[in-house]
């Protein structure tokens, strides 16, 4: 039978009264034809669509959607074959682009989303995770001529520790950032001995030299997928699944063809070269290269064993590859000595913030303040009238001064539930895997927002005795340097063991890489590091700085202001061994050579690359952006930090405006005193006139604020004293200690000539 339909669509089919029902044609006044089954006035069942573009689509349908197994046929040539849900590409499927490219593997809301594989035409090949449509977590990029990269990926890029092996045999173990190498890593040259216990891939290879054991894997893990498909599809077990169900509003499918968008124009476009030649003539002499990269580029380069102040010489190859690979830090699992008091510590703060957030915001009151203003609770394993059950240990809660606190985290918009979720969400913490001097373990939020950190008993007291002075300092100056305390704690365990937390603010919560760290005193004795014990994760000291950091006229004028300020406040609570704990972030330097001069060099010593502009790029040799921008602030633009309290710096190269600082590549990001500073870094080459300038983003903050003068310290300047100088030694009195520690970053952030 066949009607007209008031709207001028064309049905021939099947009714069930006057609905369509069974098998019929249905074609749109705009050209549109479906011929399949119907349920009850629904495209549901096999059926094939038709578009007057001349796309296609034959397959399932379910309640008037694309939905099940079909094939689409895009007008550019390409195609897709897999499973559909509304409409949208859904679950596994294979898509063959009109450029030749492939993807097969999982798909969300119509892009490559979770694990698959991408071929380019070329015959490039990438193994791993996706998600919206980029290469994103763990795969592996394999190059037709044999290089291969298996790391994380971040938007289509190399991001986080990599391992990257040449068809040459040499390979480079190291760090990614948005695509370009940047830090330390260790590079082998062909014939020197690889390590075998890799975490990121797998020794074995290929005559292509690609992973042998980590390319299987992604094969089987594809071909595993497909074939339940297959099995489903023949045996008509997908009717089980997608039972069919009407769905109201119109028939008439809704589809956008994105079958056009590729993958090829957002990946790199070259591909890795065997180009990583060494800077001198001696290239045989050592097989095992310490290198170390600022976006992108080679700044530094030792053979391995030589103090080049990167990695400890006496470890095997194995083991610095395992302490490069889990870093300065790990999280804490269940077994870890630290989980059960990691339970205890969240158990504890989502109690005590829970409790006080309800209570009306009110200023401090001086009973608000001392260790009798506490909250104390008891938690057994299986719950009591206020605290849930739990799989930990009995453990006692003690939660000091959280009226002010709690204050404290206004002050410097927290929000509560955002401060539970850090600490107290579904991850664990990280704990960092060397205790600091003093004896303190400090533990990560998984965010990376907050830093926790164990006290001493004595430590305890001394900040509960300056935090009312504490309070209103921090109050009265936006800006300020001092470390930003969030919360007091002490658990007790059953057998009356006290564990005392500290949670502040983490100065490094960034989106960018922290190339060097740096605790500056002002003192001179014992303030260096030793070469051999240098790795990428230490805090150097004033001895080792080499530099000398120029910032804008204003900034270093608030700056210092607050420097003044800070040291007051820490002098009147007779307060010394404070620091200036300095981070650095390196922009690609400007006089070393850029990618276009480095590839000239390389084409001039006789060694080739590919130059086929098809094939994928994992962005090494990209022309890095230097330095930066400062450019007018504009309200929500930019990248906040931890720090967001503080008022916005001028810049007087922007006319005294408040500006926003633009990392090309990287994004945009709010200039605060501390954080995001943008300065110019000089360095006196030895033996020689020469200046080494490099583009510079610095973080810096005043720590450790709890130790007091005491009669302890008075005795070891006494002793000190009589072996070194007494102004070199860092136990002074607070006046001069102050006066040193402001003398000595005068030296560090010098005026502008």
């Amino acid at each position: 039978m066949g009607d007209t339909l008031p709207n001028g669509d064309v049905y021939v089919g099947n009714f069930d009264g006057l609905v369509p029902h069974g098998m019929g044609k249905y074609m749109w006044t705009d050209g549109s034809l479906y011929d399949g089954e119907w349920d009850r006035s629904k495209m549901t069942g096999r059926g094939m669509i038709q578009w007057p573009s001349g796309a296609s689509y034959e397959g399932d349908f379910r309640g008037g959607f694309i939905d099940g197994t079909g094939t689409f046929k895009g007008v550019d040539g390409s195609v897709y074959k897999g499973s559909w849900r509304m409409n949208k590409k859904q679950g596994m499927g294979t898509m063959v682009y009109s450029n030749s490219d492939s993807y097969e593997g999982l798909w969300n809301e119509g892009l490559p989303d979770g694990y698959g594989k991408y071929t380019w035409a070329a015959g490039n090949i990438y193994i791993g995770s996706w998600k919206s449509g980029s290469m994103n977590g763990r795969g592996v990029m394999q190059w037709i001529h044999g290089d291969t990269l298996d790391c994380n990926w971040l938007s289509g890029l190399a991001h986080g520790k990599g391992y990257c092996k040449y068809a040459s045999g040499a390979c480079y173990i190291g760090t990614w950032d948005r695509g370009v190498k940047d830090g330390h890593g260790i590079f082998y040259q062909p014939g020197s001995k690889i390590p075998c216990n890799l975490e990121v891939s797998e020794c074995a290879t290929n005559n292509d030299g690609t992973s042998a054991s980590s390319s299987s894997n992604e094969k089987v893990k594809v071909g595993l997928l497909f074939l339940l498909q297959n099995l489903c599809n023949k045996w008509g077990l997908r009717r089980f699944f997608h039972r069919p169900r009407r769905i109201s509003n119109g028939t008439t499918p809704i589809f956008v063809d994105d079958s056009g968008n590729h993958l090829s124009q957002d990946l790199p476009n070259k591909s890795l070269s065997s180009n990583e030649h060494l800077q001198n003539s001696d290239v045989h002499k050592d097989l095992v290269y310490e290198r170390e990269y600022i976006q992108g580029v080679l700044i530094s380069e030792q053979p391995k064993g030589k103090h080049s102040g990167m990695l400890d010489s006496g470890e095997t190859q194995e083991n610095t590859w395992q302490k490069q690979e889990r870093g300065p830090m790990e999280t804490i699992y269940k077994g870890h000595r630290s989980y059960f008091l990691m339970l205890n510590l969240q158990l504890g703060i989502r109690y005590t913030v829970g409790k006080i957030t309800p209570v009306p915001l009110r200023e401090v009151r001086s009973n608000d303040f001392g260790p009798r203003a506490r909250i104390i609770m008891y938690f057994p394993c299986e719950g009591s009238q206020y605290t849930p059950p739990h799989c930990s240990v009995n453990f006692f809660w003690k939660d000091y001064c959280p009226m002010v606190f709690r204050n404290l985290r206004e002050m410097f918009h927290i929000d509560a539930a955002d401060y539970m979720m850090s600490i107290c969400g579904g991850d664990s913490l990280k704990e960092l895997s060397s205790p600091g001097k003093s004896g303190s373990i400090f533990y990560l939020s998984q965010d990376e927002r907050f830093v926790i950190k164990t006290l001493r008993k004595s430590e305890l007291k001394i900040l509960l005795k300056m935090l009312p002075k504490y309070y209103n300092h921090v109050k009265a100056y936006d800006n300020t340097l001092i470390t930003k305390f969030f919360g007091v704690h002490r658990i007790t365990l059953k057998a009356g063991k006290k564990v005392r937390f500290v949670v502040m603010g983490n100065m490094f919560c960034t989106e960018l890489r922290i190339h060097r760290k740096y605790d500056l005193k002002g003192s001179t004795q014992g303030r260096s590091t030793k070469k051999q014990k240098i790795n990428e994760n230490t805090t150097l000291k004033d001895l080792d700085l080499a530099h000398a950091f120029h910032v804008d006229k204003s900034w270093r004028e608030a700056l210092f202001r607050q420097i003044a300020l800070d040291s007051m406040f820490l002098e009147s609570q007779s307060i010394i061994d404070y620091s200036m704990l300095l981070g650095i972030h390196f922009r690609a330097p400007n006089h070393l050579k850029t990618a276009t001069s480095h590839q000239n060099t390389l084409e001039s010593s006789g060694i080739t690359s590919a130059t086929d502009s098809s094939v994928p790029l994992h962005c090494e040799d990209v022309n890095s952006s230097k330095g930066f921008l400062l450019v007018a602030h504009e309200p929500g633009t930019t990248v906040g930090g931890s720090h967001i309290r503080g008022s916005m710096v001028r810049a007087s190269e922007g006319g005294y405006e408040e500006v926003d600082l633009v990392l090309p590549g990287t994004g945009r990001f709010r200039v605060q005193l501390g954080v995001n500073m943008p300065a110019r870094a000089r360095k006196l080459l030895e033996s020689t006139d020469a200046v080494e300038e490099y583009d510079v983003v610095l973080y810096l903050g005043i720590i450790d604020i709890l130790q007091e003068y005491n009669t302890s310290k008075r005795v070891e300047h006494a002793v000190k004293s009589l072996k070194f100088d007494p102004l070199s030694i860092s136990s002074v009195d607070p006046n001069l200690y102050s006066k040193r520690f402001v003398s000595f970053l005068e030296r560090v952030f010098p005026e502008q000539d």
